[in-house]
């Protein structure tokens, strides 16, 4: 499966000194450089190289200042890697190409040009306060099948978590989640019950969520139970 290239690919970024996240707006991996301004690196996953992983590249081609594709080295030699005119393509393009072996090694098959001209700069902006806001990175790359932890629900399960024992005030919960008042009132996903100004208590489906969501705030272990 393509989360099997995520911990290698994401290894490999880190050591390159960027901060690494996973399945954020849409792409494998998202990475963000400490400087200011911070540069915004993309890759993208497929179990083997192909037209399709090509196509992700260039739409993320839009937001970032480096795009990656990433996939694992065929064992023949018989991959997309091998072909003189896949990799001219990539070059072209600027999208480096990142090789994984059978035993996590990740190996540079093509060097990626960077910058790279931006021409969406507000989707770029979403991509990097998502990263930014991201507690921790609870996402596997290339688990685009289940429901993704995003911010928002960090941030929703956090004031759920402070209202499993009973009902609290906003300014209670506030101190635990900042961005508190907005998400009960908003109520995207049915889990809070106001009861009073300003006093809100769990609903069933919040309760529910608390336990269908491991709670995690570093790693990519926030994956619902059922």
């Amino acid at each position: 499966m393509e989360t099997s290239l995520y911990p290698p690919v994401k290894a490999f970024l880190e050591g390159a000194g960027y901060t690494v996240k996973g399945e954020i707006g849409g792409c494998d991996l998202v990475g963000l450089s400490d400087g200011d301004p911070s540069v915004v690196v993309i890759c993208e996953l497929k179990m083997s190289f192909n037209l399709e992983l090509i196509l992700q590249a260039v739409d993320r081609a839009a937001v970032a200042d480096e795009v990656w594709i990433a996939a694992r080295i065929s064992a023949k030699g018989k991959g997309r890697e091998s072909d003189k005119r896949y990799r001219d393509l990539c070059r072209r393009l600027g999208f480096g190409m990142l090789g994984v072996a059978d035993n996590g090694a990740v190996s540079v098959i093509v060097g990626s040009v960077t910058p790279m001209p931006r021409t969406n700069p507000k989707r770029r902006s979403r991509l990097m306060r998502e990263h930014q806001k991201r507690k921790g990175d609870p996402v596997v790359g290339g688990s685009t099948r289940l429901p993704q932890m995003t911010a928002y629900r960090q941030q929703a399960l956090g004031c759920a978590s402070a209202l499993a024992s009973g009902p609290l005030t906003v300014k209670e919960i506030r101190a635990q989640v900042p961005d508190a008042g907005k998400i009960l009132l908003s109520n995207v996903y049915g889990w809070f019950e106001r009861l009073d100004r300003g006093v809100y208590q769990l609903t069933p489906a919040g309760h529910a969520a608390l336990s269908r969501w491991t709670p995690s705030a570093d790693g990519p272990a926030s994956t619902p139970c059922g």
